[in-house]
């Protein structure tokens, strides 16, 4: 039968002699048998036995685990299931804290990054939902509105992209700025007392979507051209703008249209658009676009639905 020495070994698995030496004393690969002079040597199975623990150490496999894999308490199966997992977790552990120190050197704010990215899921949708709460809370809305609002989940990824997480955060910041809640529960309160009125304060219609698109349309077109929100080409441009919004609320486009806009002018924050904006990119979902440029335009051309 053949037999190895402690530095045949060496040779054979890569470990030092020291290494299979420590092995030896700990009774995990010990020796088979000892030479007339008291030197260990080893057989066929504890070359296979000691390339077993090396791979497995390798692998992160703890000493004590790998002995048990030898004494066939577990399976090779059954540790790597478990180690696997382990490095999945090690693993979203670290793409985390790279968006953040990523984050952190955009020029973000590392306890806040932190805090804020080691959330669990429950933990961000409360944030949501206290914000819901406050600005809903208190009124009377159309129901199939208020549910779709808070139907809304934070849904961020357990490895980040250091962009889903800047958005995070600025989200976070954002329904907590007491400034954007009193705009959006003046919105809550319009929205009430139109509803109250008769107006039906469900989802747009199909007009006013297209009215709005329209209105961005044109609002690009009028800055790719370099035209001044001030000018007489302005004026033209927000006249075709208000046409199509008169069409859209069926109304004539004087000052019937300029009560009607006058009564949706709560509802023209641009910080509303941009919540939309920042939920897609932390959820993943296809960009909604971001047409803070074109409304601002049309605000400064005197465009209130802007």
């Amino acid at each position: 039968m053949t037999r190895y020495k402690i530095g045949e070994l060496a040779r054979m698995t890569g470990l030092t002699v020291r290494t299979i030496r420590f092995y030896s004393d700990q009774g995990i690969i010990p020796p088979s048998a000892r030479t007339h002079s008291g030197y260990r040597t080893y057989d066929v199975e504890a070359l296979a036995k000691l390339k077993l623990v090396r791979t497995l150490r390798e692998l992160g496999v703890d000493l004590p685990t790998a002995q048990r894999v030898l004494t066939r308490e577990v399976t090779v199966t059954e540790v790597a299931r478990v180690h696997a997992d382990a490095i999945d977790a090690q693993m979203r552990t670290l793409r985390l804290r790279r968006a953040v120190l990523r984050a952190v050197a955009k020029g973000g704010e590392m306890e806040l990054m932190n805090e804020l990215a080691r959330m669990t899921d429950e933990e961000r949708q409360r944030i949501l939902d206290d914000f819901f709460e406050d600005v809903f809370g208190p009124y009377e809305l159309d129901p199939g509105f208020e549910s779709h609002m808070r139907s809304v989940r934070i849904e961020l990824p357990d490895d980040p992209s250091t962009e889903q997480l800047e958005a995070w955060v600025e989200l976070a910041k954002l329904v907590q700025d007491n400034d954007f809640r009193a705009s959006i529960k003046r919105m809550s309160a319009r929205h009430e007392q139109m509803r109250a009125d008769g107006e039906n304060m469900g989802a747009p219609s199909q007009g006013q979507m297209d009215a709005f698109t329209n209105s961005v349309q044109e609002a690009r077109a009028a800055l790719d051209a370099g035209i001044a929100p001030d000018s007489p080409q302005a004026r033209e441009i927000v006249d075709r703008v208000n046409a199509k919004w008169a069409e859209a609320f069926g109304v004539p486009n004087d000052e019937h249209l300029r009560e009607k806009l006058f009564l949706h002018q709560d509802f023209a924050d641009p910080r509303a658009e941009r919540y939309w904006v920042l939920i897609a990119k932390i959820n993943g979902w296809p960009p909604v676009p971001d047409t803070s440029a074109e409304r601002a335009w049309l605000r400064a051309a005197g465009q209130p639905l802007a």
